[in-house]
C-alpha cells in the first residue's frame, strides 16, 4: 500500500523536486522556450546535489529479492555477498541510485503484478528518503516475445519478428502501448526496448528473432510505431543496440564480435532504424558491445567510442537524448578494461545511464575516483544528470507521488481488452510457408492429434513448456490431442517413440526449435514423414529451421512459444483465421546458402 505519510513529508520537503513539474507526454517535442524554463527547473535541483549524489543519478544497477526492505534471507545472503548489502533500499541510500533494474528469474525480482507494485513503492520510499529526494527511474527489458520479464498477470504480446512479418504499423504501435500502459501502471518508466539491429545474419546468437526482420526501412518503420506506442503510454523507449548488432555471429555477452561493414553498408543497413527512431522522438538509446572499424579505426567497443557516440550518434544522427550502456557484466566491454576504468570510458565517450555494472562499489567509486582527480569534470557529470531529470520529468516522476495504487494495478495490468488484442495482433504474425496438397487447414475428421517435438519452457515461467501448452490450445479448440516432448536433441528411443506415437493419429504437429545441419530433429522430422501420417511443422523460434527439414508438406512459424503466439499458430492450423503473416527476412538454401528458398515477405493464405 502506498506510505500517505511518507509522500507528503517528501514532497514538502523536496520543493526543488516539485517545482520540476511533469512537462508533458514522453516524446512529445517541447518548444524552445519551454524546453529552457525545464532545463533551468532541473538545473536548480543539480545544484543542490553533491558529487556523490550526481554520480548515484548514473548508475542503474541489478539486485536480488521481491521486496525492497524484506527480501528472502537466501536472497539477502546474495545481495550481501555480491553488492555489499542486504536490500535494495540500502543499495540505494549507499549509493544514492537514480534507478534499477528489474530481472525475472535469477534475480527474482518479479512473481506478479501486485507483488511488483509493491516492490516499486519500496523503491521509491527509498528515494525518497535520499538527501536530495529524486524518484528511481526504474527499468526492465520486456520486448515480449523471446525475451520478456514480467509473465504471469502482464499481457504477452508478440516479439519483434513476429510483429515484423505482420507488418501492420498500427499493430506494433498497439503492441508498444499496451506494453507501455501496463509496465506505466507498475511504476517501471523505462523500457530497454524497441530492438532496432537488423538482423541480416541468420546464424545471429543474440538478436535473431528480437529483430523485427532483415529490411532496414521496413525494420525502421516498425521501430519508429514502438516507439510511439510506449511513449504515448508514458513510457521511456530505448532503441537498441547502438550502431547496431544484426550482422554478428558472436554473442557479446560472452565475446567482442566485430561488424565488418563497410561505411556505406552501415549507412544502408545499420543506421535507418537508429535515425527512424530518433525521428519518432526516442528518448534512449543502448550502446553495443561491439566493434565497427568502419566508424571507429582504433576497434573500441561502440560503448567506449567517443568516435561512436558523440561522433556519429550525438553529431551526424543529431540524438541529444539518454545514452545507456548494454550491462556493463558482459564480456564484450570487459575485454580491454578493468571493471573500475570501463564506467570511466563510457562516461568520456558520451554515455548517461550506466547499466548493470558487475560490480557496483567497484564502478562507482572508479568514477568517484575520475571526477576527483579532474579525468571527468563536474560540468560533464551535470550534462548526463540533466538529461536523466528531463526522461524522470517527461514521465511524472518529478511532478508529485511517484507511488502505485494496487488498484490501477489491478484494472490495468492483464486487462481483458489488453489480452483479445495481443491475441488478435498474433494471430495476424503466424506465416505460412509451405502448404502443399492442401495439407492445411485440418479438415474436419483430422480430430485425432499428436503434438510432439521441440518443448522450450516459456520465458519467465519454466512451469510451462510448449509442447503441453500448444496440445492444450488444440484441445480447447475441440481436438483429441495426445502429446510427447522429444526436445532438440532427440535421441533414437525418443525418436522411436514418436514414431510409435503418431500410428493411428489424424495428423501430427511437430515443433521445432532452431534447427542445425547435424539436428536430430531433422531425423524425427524425417521418420516422422515416413509414418504416412500427415506432418504439419512448426518452427517456435527460427523461421530458418525449415531450410534443414526436405520436404514438409506443411510448415509454418510462430517466432516464439509463448501463450498468445502457441494459441494463434494452433487457430491458423485448424483453420479457424487465416495465415496472414509475411517472412520478414530471407530464408536462404541450407545445402547452398547462396541461393534463396523463401524470399522476403512470403507467406501463403489458404487461398494461394
Amino acid at each position: 500500500m502506498q506510505d500517505r505519510s511518507l509522500s507528503r513529508r517528501t514532497v514538502l520537503a523536496s520543493a526543488t523536486v516539485v517545482a520540476a513539474s511533469a512537462t508533458g507526454v514522453v516524446g512529445v517535442t517541447v518548444t524552445p522556450a519551454v524546453a529552457h524554463k525545464r532545463d533551468s527547473r532541473l538545473k536548480k535541483i543539480i545544484s543542490k546535489m553533491s558529487i556523490e549524489a550526481k554520480i548515484g543519478q548514473l548508475f542503474v544497477p541489478y539486485f536480488y529479492g521481491t521486496s525492497a526492505t524484506s527480501p528472502s534471507q537466501f536472497d539477502q545472503d546474495r545481495n550481501l555477498r555480491e553488492i555489499g548489502v542486504r536490500t535494495v533500499a540500502e543499495l540505494i541510500a549507499k549509493y544514492h541510485l537514480g534507478g534499477v533494474i528489474y530481472f525475472s528469474g535469477w534475480a527474482n525480482n518479479i512473481q506478479d503484478p501486485r507483488q511488483v507494485a509493491d516492490l516499486t513503492n519500496g523503491v521509491q520510499r527509498a528515494s525518497l528518503a535520499l538527501p536530495t529526494p529524486i524518484p528511481s527511474l526504474i527499468s526492465i527489458d520486456q520486448e515480449h516475445g523471446a525475451n520478456v520479464r514480467i509473465g504471469s498477470g502482464a499481457t504477452q504480446l508478440p516479439g519483434a519478428m513476429a510483429l515484423g512479418a505482420g507488418r501492420s504499423l498500427s499493430d506494433a504501435r498497439t503492441a508498444g502501448r499496451i506494453s507501455g500502459t501496463e509496465l506505466a501502471a507498475l511504476g517501471i518508466h523505462q523500457n530497454f526496448a524497441p530492438v532496432a539491429d537488423v538482423n541480416v545474419n541468420p546464424a545471429n546468437p543474440i538478436i535473431n528473432v528480437r529483430s523485427f526482420g532483415a529490411d532496414a526501412r521496413e525494420v525502421g518503420r516498425m521501430v519508429a510505431a514502438q516507439v510511439t506506442g510506449y511513449q504515448q503510454a508514458g513510457v521511456v523507449a530505448c532503441a537498441k543496440h547502438f550502431p547496431g548488432h544484426g550482422d554478428t555471429g558472436e554473442d557479446s555477452h560472452t565475446g567482442l564480435p566485430v561488424i565488418t561493414h563497410t561505411r556505406e553498408e552501415w549507412d544502408r543497413i545499420d543506421a535507418p532504424p537508429f535515425k527512424a527512431a530518433i525521428a519518432a522522438g526516442v528518448d534512449s538509446i543502448m550502446t553495443a558491445h561491439l566493434q565497427v572499424p568502419a566508424l571507429d579505426p582504433s576497434n573500441e567497443p561502440a560503448t567506449l567510442s567517443p568516435t561512436i557516440l558523440q561522433g556519429v550518434l550525438r553529431e551526424e544522427l543529431g540524438f541529444d537524448g539518454v545514452i545507456v550502456t548494454d550491462a556493463l557484466n558482459m564480456r564484450g566491454v570487459r575485454t580491454k578494461y578493468g571493471d573500475d576504468r570501463v564506467p570511466v570510458l563510457a562516461l568520456k565517450a558520451g554515455v548517461d545511464q550506466l547499466l548493470f555494472p558487475p560490480d557496483i562499489d567497484v564502478a562507482y567509486n572508479g568514477v568517484l575516483a575520475a571526477v576527483r582527480t579532474g579525468e571527468i569534470t563536474e560540468a560533464r557529470l551535470d550534462e548526463s544528470v540533466l538529461r536523466i531529470l528531463r526522461i524522470k520529468d517527461k514521465v511524472g516522476l518529478l511532478g508529485g507521488s511517484p507511488y502505485i495504487s494496487p488498484k490501477e494495478v489491478d484494472r490495468v495490468v492483464g486487462a481483458r481488452k489488453h489480452r483479445l488484442a495481443a491475441a488478435r495482433i498474433a494471430e495476424r504474425t503466424t506465416t505460412l510457408l509451405v502448404n502443399e496438397d492442401e495439407t492445411l487447414p485440418l479438415r474436419r475428421r483430422q480430430k485425432k492429434l499428436l503434438v510432439v517435438g521441440a518443448s522450450p519452457a516459456f520465458p519467465t515461467d519454466a512451469t510451462r513448456t510448449t509442447v503441453p501448452e500448444l496440445a492444450k490450445a488444440f484441445d480447447e479448440l475441440g481436438y483429441s490431442t495426445t502429446q510427447l516432448a522429444t526436445g532438440r536433441a532427440p535421441d533414437a528411443a525418443k525418436i522411436d517413440e514418436a514414431v510409435a506415437a503418431a500410428q493411428g493419429r489424424d495428423a501430427v504437429v511437430v515443433t521445432t526449435d532452431n534447427v542445425g545441419a547435424t539436428s536430430a530433429q531433422r531425423t524425427l522430422v524425417s521418420r516422422l514423414l515416413a509414418t504416412g501420417v500427415p506432418v504439419v511443422h512448426l518452427a517456435v523460434r527460427n523461421p530458418y529451421d525449415v531450410a534443414h527439414l526436405g520436404d514438409v508438406p506443411a510448415s509454418l512459424v510462430s517466432y516464439c512459444w509463448t501463450e498468445v503466439e502457441l494459441r494463434a499458430a494452433a487457430r491458423v492450423i485448424a483453420g479457424r483465421v487465416e495465415p496472414r503473416g509475411k517472412l520478414p527476412v530471407p530464408i536462404q538454401r541450407a545445402d547452398d546458402p547462396a541461393k534463396v528458398l523463401f524470399r522476403s515477405g512470403h507467406g501463403l493464405s489458404y487461398d494461394d
